[in-house]
């Protein structure tokens, strides 16, 4: 596998944990993705549109094989499958996948961005990823993510959910 990227899980219909866990699922079940650590999950409060439950967010370090487009229409399928719907902007989901980072990319087209365009400013996604790599750095700025997350201001909203230590085994 030549490409390391880390990727952003939200979820906030329940079973909100039976998503996260079956969306690593299919992750590891395509030959081209290797799940390689996962963060803990973490409970948060709704960004954007307020009125609606709330996620439990993580996320997970890659290697693959495949392109950063190739790689964004595995996600998208993966949301797919466990049939998420996108009927509200910023709206409720059973699953949500992210790419954040893809090896140094700095890419922006009209379907995909990388870096994602509002993770330095999203606690929710810099807490997990940070716990992944504290060393991380934005590949256009390059300041590191660790300095971003103390600039949020929505820490206190991002709870410690379920604590997962070690490698991926807590995934069937």
């Amino acid at each position: 596998m030549d490409n390391l990227a880390y990727l952003a899980l939200g979820s906030n219909i329940e079973p909100r944990f039976d998503y996260l866990q079956h969306a690593i699922r299919l992750l590891r079940n395509n030959p081209d993705i290797k799940v390689c650590k996962v963060s803990s999950i973490y409970e948060t409060n709704p960004v954007g549109y307020t009125e609606q439950g709330q996620f439990l967010n993580m996320a997970v370090q890659i290697e693959t094989r495949l392109s950063p487009f190739d790689l964004l229409a595995a996600c998208l399928e993966i949301e797919k499958k466990l049939r998420r719907k996108r009927e509200i902007h910023w709206g409720p989901r059973t699953i949500d996948l992210d790419i954040l980072l893809y090896n140094q990319e700095n890419m922006k087209t009209e379907n995909l961005t990388i870096p994602h365009p509002r993770m330095h400013e999203r606690a929710f996604v810099l807490v997990p990823l940070a716990e992944l790599d504290n060393a991380l750095c934005d590949p256009v700025t390059k300041t590191p993510y660790a300095e971003l997350l103390k600039k949020c201001t929505d820490k206190d909203g991002v709870r410690l959910w379920k604590q997962i230590t070690g490698d991926t085994a807590f995934l069937p």
